[in-house]
C-alpha cells in the first residue's frame, strides 16, 4: 500500500512538472534556432510574437498584445546591440498600445545598422506601426499588415469625429463630445508618428497621403493590407522570407486542444504524372 501511494504522488508531481519542462525544452530549442540566425546572417535576432500560448502550469491561454512589458524588452535588446549590427524582428501581433509600439518604432528607427522586420502572417495596427520602421520588410506572400487608427476604448477615433461632423452638438451628449476631443488629438498624434515613420521610405508629399490614409479611418480597423497594396503604397517590401523565420514561428505554438481545427500532411505534395491511357 505504501508502495502504491508513493507511486501515486510522483506520478501527481510529475504531472505538475510536465507542462512547466516542456514549456523550458520549447524555449531552449527557441534560443538555439535564433543563435542559429544569428550567426548565419550576423545579426541581432528579436522576436515579437503574440499567440494564445498555454504559459503556466495550468495550460491557461492569454490573449497577448504589445504592451508596455514588451517594449521594455525590446528597447533593452536594442541597447545591447552595437550599433553597426543588423536587426532581424519577426513580428507576428495583432496590436497594442500606442505608446509601447511607438517606443518600439522610434527605437528602431534610431538604430544605425540596417532594420529587417519579418511579417510570416500579420501584424496589425501597433504591428504595422513597429513594420514601418524597417528599412527592408519583407513578407510572407500572404501576409498583412492592418491600419493605424487609433481606437478609444470601444469606439474608432475617426468615428468619433464623424459623429460631430453629421449631427447639431446639441444632440450629442457631454461624454462623446469628450471623446471625440480625445479622438481628434489621437489621430493628429498617430498620423505624426506614422508620417515620421514613411519618410524612411518615400518622399514628404507620399509620407503626408499615406499617413492620412493609414491613420484617419479610410478602412475599418481590422482591414488586412496585403503586400501589394503595401507596395503601392512605396513602402521598400518583399517575400523573401527565410524557412528558418517559419522553422522559428512553428516554436511559438497555440495552446492544444482536444481537436484540432485544422489538420494536413505536412510532406510536399506533388503534381500526380499523366495517366495512362
Amino acid at each position: 500500500m505504501e508502495i502504491l501511494s508513493q507511486v501515486f504522488w510522483i506520478f501527481l508531481i510529475l504531472t505538475m512538472l510536465t507542462p512547466y519542462l516542456q514549456q523550458q525544452i520549447l524555449r531552449a530549442s527557441r534560443t538555439r534556432k535564433m543563435v542559429e540566425m544569428e550567426k548565419k546572417r550576423s545579426s541581432r535576432v528579436i522576436t515579437l510574437i503574440h499567440r494564445q500560448e498555454a504559459v503556466n502550469l495550468l495550460g491557461i491561454p492569454l490573449t497577448r498584445y504589445i504592451n508596455i512589458e514588451d517594449s521594455e524588452q525590446v528597447l533593452t535588446a536594442i541597447r545591447l546591440t552595437d550599433k553597426n549590427v543588423p536587426i532581424d524582428l519577426i513580428l507576428h501581433t495583432p496590436g497594442g498600445l500606442v505608446l509601447a509600439s511607438e517606443q518600439i518604432a522610434e527605437a528602431l528607427l534610431r538604430h544605425p545598422g540596417k532594420v529587417t522586420v519579418f511579417v510570416p502572417h500579420y501584424a496589425m495596427s501597433g504591428g504595422t506601426m513597429v513594420a514601418l520602421a524597417a528599412d527592408e520588410l519583407v513578407m510572407d506572400e500572404n501576409a498583412v499588415l492592418g491600419p493605424l487608427d487609433p481606437q478609444l476604448g470601444q469606439y474608432p477615433a475617426a468615428s468619433l469625429i464623424r459623429v460631430l461632423e453629421r449631427k447639431p452638438i446639441k444632440e450629442i451628449d457631454d461624454q462623446t463630445v469628450i471623446l471625440a476631443d480625445v479622438a481628434e488629438k489621437a489621430l493628429r498624434q498617430v498620423k505624426i508618428t506614422a508620417k515620421n515613420l514613411l519618410l524612411k521610405h518615400v518622399d514628404e508629399e507620399t509620407a503626408e497621403q499615406t499617413a492620412e490614409k493609414l491613420t484617419q479611418g479610410t478602412w475599418t480597423h481590422d482591414y488586412p493590407i496585403d503586400v501589394q497594396q503595401i507596395a503601392e503604397l512605396g513602402i521598400n517590401v518583399n517575400t523573401d522570407v527565410p524557412e528558418e523565420i517559419y522553422s522559428l514561428m512553428s516554436m511559438f505554438p497555440q495552446p492544444r486542444t482536444a481537436r484540432p481545427s485544422v489538420e494536413y500532411n505536412p510532406g510536399p505534395v506533388y503534381p500526380a504524372g499523366p495517366k495512362d491511357k
